[in-house]
């Protein structure tokens, strides 16, 4: 064995002493260095003896360390059967290997992959960049974005390039800015509801997204009490504005007799924000002191889960019928990846596509690279869903 594995090497060095000849000729001492560099890149940093005491294989050179490799690690492979994902039939004759996801239409623009940047935030430097690198991907890609709430920019374009994503996203790909309920009857009740016209106009975005809180704002130390029910102050505003209107909660979801409500309104989308993702309530209260922290602590674990309200959506709109004005849900809160994505859009008896916060978050804000990497993976993972994994029907 000694013998063998040192004819290996004595073939490994000569090999490498051929490709990098025309070195020698320059300087031995760079010759070696790149030799050392080249093993060890092809070797990624194994221990020698791996390598010495394994041939190659034919064609594919990789196949021995391959098998080796699933020797090594087939009994940390194991999956009981507790652990199997049931949601799913998993059919593996039926297609071949996925391309792509078939483009298609929804918020009338064209997506490439089912995905929603669901609003997140401004006002910061920090917030910039994590705009700015959602909205690359969002163009690279081909999916939409909603921003956090604008606020800020209905009195001052102070932080206007905080949130001036499209000349990054470009048009092919929808962008809609954000207001919060309370902001929302302050302009109606102020008569100054062009206020929010003109932001959108500023923004070049699609439409707007009204996020329904009152628990947050409840909650929050310096929140706004509404005087008036959401549902008149979103009629209203469908009467006196031609303005794409999305309507959303912030992580808590909502019941059967409010998304009966919305649907029959002739908004642009519902964005279910539902619970099991981030918690704004609970946010509040961890900014809150302690006593009424505890005291309201019990309000955070109220709320629907994306589940539970495409149960209550399917139901809903086999009743209204042709009196179901909206016709687009957005499935955000609690959904981890892709194949969550997927299980949800499929089992929704409306055109959907899925949103994500936190995990975009996790990513854009370290660099554009990592929410690229992140993004693809995701698409790749959703189109092997298409093609291979069937809903189960309850």
């Amino acid at each position: 064995m000694c013998n063998a594995n040192g004819d290996f090497a004595r073939k490994l060095f000569a090999g490498y002493l051929n490709i990098f000849q025309p070195v020698m000729l320059i300087d031995k001492n760079l010759l070696l260095v790149l030799i050392a560099l080249s093993v060890i890149s092809t070797w990624k940093l194994r221990p020698l003896t791996y390598y010495l005491m394994i041939p190659t294989t034919g064609n594919d050179p990789t196949a021995t360390i391959r098998k080796k490799d699933h020797i090594e690690m087939a009994f940390r492979s194991q999956v009981a059967q507790a652990q199997l994902d049931t949601r799913f039939f998993y059919e593996p004759v039926l297609a071949a290997h996925p391309r792509e996801i078939a483009p298609f239409q929804f918020l009338g623009k064209t997506f490439r992959v089912p995905m929603w940047v669901s609003s997140m935030t401004g006002g910061t430097q920090m917030a910039r960049t994590i705009n700015n690198n959602l909205a690359r991907a969002c163009a690279e890609f081909g999916f939409g974005m909603g921003l956090g709430s604008c606020r800020l920019l209905l009195s001052s374009n102070e932080y206007f390039e905080d949130f001036n994503v499209r000349p990054i996203m470009g048009f092919d790909v929808p962008l809609f800015a954000n207001l919060g309920i309370a902001q929302v009857e302050q302009l109606l009740m102020n008569n100054q509801w062009h206020l929010a016209e003109e932001m959108v106009s500023r923004l070049q975005a699609d439409g707007l997204i009204i996020h329904i809180n009152p628990t947050q704002e409840w909650l929050q130390p310096e929140g706004d009490r509404l005087e008036t029910p959401p549902l008149q102050l979103i009629a209203e505003v469908l009467s006196i504005t031609q303005i794409p209107i999305i309507v959303k909660e912030v992580g808590q979801g909502m019941g059967p007799e409010s998304l009966r409500a919305l649907f029959k309104l002739p908004l642009a989308a519902i964005d279910f924000a539902a619970a099991g993702g981030t918690n704004f309530a609970l946010l509040e209260l961890l900014r809150s002191d302690e006593t009424r922290k505890n005291a309201y602590e019990c309000l955070s674990t109220v709320g629907h889960s994306a589940a539970e309200m495409i149960n209550f959506t399917n139901q809903i709109v086999a009743e209204l019928g042709e009196q179901c004005l909206c016709r687009q849900v957005i499935i955000s809160g609690g959904v981890n990846n892709f194949l969550d994505g997927y299980y949800l859009i499929e089992s929704l008896h409306l055109p959907a596509i899925y949103g994500q916060a936190s995990a975009f978050l996790r990513y854009a804000k370290e660099s554009y690279e990592l929410l690229q990497q992140y993004v693809s993976l995701q698409a790749k993972g959703y189109a092997y869903a298409q093609q291979y994994l069937k809903v189960r029907k309850n």
